[in-house]
């Protein structure tokens, strides 16, 4: 066995957001996001058939939901759970740091 880092293998630039999957079984994976910058596209809202929970390991980022004018900001530590189909976009990630995210997708019990 082999332990890895979810802060190696981080290209110095950045043109796109990098995802990563981690662990995938059924109903939840877990993702690495990378961001430096990047937002998402005007007028895109995410709409996630299942809920995720997700925690900033490194940088920083602002979330919004629809309908709610305040951003949820996230600095290192910060963990935030989007039940599924809760409307929410990035605002903003740090231009000048590399955010890193480590994000679990899971299929919420009826």
């Amino acid at each position: 066995m082999k332990a890895d880092n979810l802060l190696d293998d981080i290209p110095a630039q950045l043109v796109d957001e990098l995802f990563t999957t981690l662990l995938r079984a059924e109903g939840f994976h877990v993702e690495r996001i990378v961001s430096q910058g990047h937002v998402s596209p005007p007028g895109f809202w995410y709409d996630q058939n299942d809920s995720e929970w997700l925690v900033i390991l490194q940088g920083s980022a602002a979330v919004q939901f629809e309908g709610h004018a305040r951003l949820v900001e996230l600095r290192p530590g910060s963990h935030l759970n989007i039940p599924a189909h809760v409307r929410h976009r990035v605002q903003w990630t740090d231009p000048n740091e590399k955010t890193v995210w480590l994000a679990i997708h899971y299929r919420a019990p009826a």
